[in-house]
């Protein structure tokens, strides 16, 4: 369990914020993967300090009823010890209001990763997801060895949601608007991955989005196309109606 402070805020892009936080102890903090993630405690109101759980020897011992979320660790700078968190602003959830909002000096607790996937090396690779996986996609663009080749599918509400993905690799980045249609309320991400005629060779797909919308996308994957089962990763990001979602791989339960 990390305290951390508010020492950056960065807009992106309409609805996508980057809040910079700085500790001594960041330069310990353990992350190998695009996909890694931790917990956020954010003050309730402004100028306090965020209620924590109690966390003992990598063991929560109290607090899982605080309300936090779950958000990609987009960048890390071990000398500086800063910590790059990109929030999509949203009225529905307590870290999403907070984004909206959001002052320098303010204080945050931080707790994880939980642990590292690595994805094996591939010839190509799919990045499907919706905008509360577009930070782990930028990571992961940002992170692909020079020359790598990527598919990259990004649904989002409008063109005001559109941000650069800086990447080394050959990135083919399609973006999906929705309109004032609902997230997690269209088929436009799974109907865009069906309509592809993948790459030749073994490639690594990893999808993330909404729950429910991603679901058909793991059996289209590996039942319709028949790709090996540790060659798709299909995680439920977040689910309409439910608050606090935990990150997961999403399946047919």
């Amino acid at each position: 369990m990390r305290t951390l402070t508010v020492v950056g805020v960065e807009r992106l892009a309409a609805r996508m914020v980057r809040v910079r936080l700085h500790g001594d102890d960041v330069a310990d903090l353990p992350t190998a993967s695009a996909t890694d993630h931790v917990k956020l405690f954010v003050p309730a109101e402004p100028g306090t300090e965020p209620a924590l759980p109690v966390v003992v020897d990598d063991r929560w011992v109290s607090g899982r009823d605080l309300p936090s979320r779950d958000y990609t660790i987009r960048a890390i700078d071990r000398e500086a010890r800063t910590l790059d968190i990109d929030l999509v602003e949203h009225p529905h959830g307590v870290v999403g209001r907070w984004a909206s909002s959001v002052r320098l000096g303010d204080r945050v607790g931080v707790l994880g990763p939980r642990g590292s996937v690595l994805p094996p090396e591939a010839a190509w690779y799919l990045l499907a997801v919706d905008e509360t996986g577009l930070p782990a996609a930028a990571r992961w663009l940002h992170e692909l060895t020079p020359g790598a080749r990527a598919l990259v599918i990004v649904e989002v509400q409008d063109a005001g949601d559109v941000l650069p993905l800086p990447t080394d690799a050959h990135a083919d980045v399609t973006w999906l608007f929705r309109g004032e249609r609902a997230p997690g309320t269209t088929s436009l991400l799974a109907d865009t991955v069906r309509d592809l005629e993948l790459p030749d060779g073994d490639g690594y797909v990893w999808v993330a989005g909404e729950a429910g919308a991603v679901r058909p996308l793991r059996r289209y994957l590996r039942d319709d196309l028949g790709l090996p089962r540790d060659a798709v990763d299909v995680d439920g990001y977040w689910r309409r109606g439910v608050a606090g979602h935990d990150h997961h791989e999403d399946d047919d339960s």
